[in-house]
């Protein structure tokens, strides 16, 4: 790999990459901790939740 020929987007590409699969492990670690099941399965149910609905029209 030569470094001194690599142009901005190279640059650009490799700073994304790295970005992204630090992002990746992160999350990864984040979501399967033992940890943090409880918090995980409290909200499991929260997109289907609908307690509270917004009829079309109304201005909350």
């Amino acid at each position: 790999m030569d470094v001194q020929a690599m142009t901005t987007n190279d640059w650009l590409g490799v700073f994304f990459a790295l970005v992204a699969a630090i992002g990746m492990v992160v999350t990864y670690v984040m979501v399967f901790r033992p940890s943090n099941k409880q918090n995980f399965e409290a909200q499991s149910r929260m997109a289907l939740d609908d307690e509270d609905p917004i009829k079309l029209g109304d201005k909350r």
